[in-house]
């Protein structure tokens, strides 16, 4: 199965060149049908031109984001540490929705 996702320019390019490779999103419904092997494609926001086509070969699932970026190396989601993720994340996902939802952490390799 593939899957797409948009990213802003930053983390883009953090995946590009290979700082980043875990995507962090809400355990939503759409997330629930990621399985290891899948493709996900990676757009730029900025320039929809730009994708990066990668395979999912973990997936990392906790109750909020706070937990996984705690258990799970930072400079992976390419951040700087757990409280920049936080910070981040928090302008998309409120903690009432991490805890409805849960999180997930997508592992993946570019296979480009």
């Amino acid at each position: 199965m593939i899957h797409n996702f948009k990213l802003a320019a930053e983390p883009f390019n953090a995946i590009k060149s290979g700082k980043k490779t875990i995507e962090s999103r809400l355990y939503d419904e759409k997330r629930q049908k990621i399985q290891l092997g899948d493709v996900v494609v990676f757009t730029n926001r900025v320039d929809a031109g730009q994708v990066i086509r990668t395979k999912v070969i973990g997936l990392l699932r906790y109750a909020t984001f706070k937990d996984l970026f705690l258990h799970n190396n930072p400079s992976k989601f390419g951040g700087q540490d757990v409280g920049w993720l936080k910070k981040q994340v928090s302008q998309f996902y409120s903690l009432e929705e991490q805890k409805q939802n849960g999180v997930l952490g997508i592992e993946f390799e570019i296979i480009n």
